[in-house]
């Protein structure tokens, strides 16, 4: 069993408060966990307007099954428009 891990740092400069905030953070996650069918939530800075950090997580059986779902779901991000991606790093852990 493969784990895909993936942390992604995200600058929101079109809200102006966290309601507003949520409101995009929580539209991206929902959209990320119907498209890609993979665990995804708001990890930290939740109390702050401008940043956020997405968790992401899928469950394969080969790692370049995951390492393609975790590069499309950056890359769903990056296109999305809502927020600017401002760094991500990823990893891939082998269960036995």
């Amino acid at each position: 069993m493969v784990v895909g891990v993936c942390k992604v740092i995200l600058r929101i400069d079109k809200a102006f408060s966290l309601k507003e905030k949520r409101h995009i953070v929580k539209s991206i996650v929902e959209r990320l966990k119907s498209r890609y069918n993979a665990s995804v939530a708001e990890v930290e800075l939740n109390d702050v307007w401008k940043s956020a950090v997405i968790g992401i997580t899928c469950i394969s059986n080969k790692s370049s099954h995951a390492d393609s779902m975790m590069a499309n779901m950056v890359n769903f991000i990056e296109n999305d428009g809502r927020a600017e991606l401002f760094d991500y790093t990823t990893e891939i852990i082998y269960v036995d």
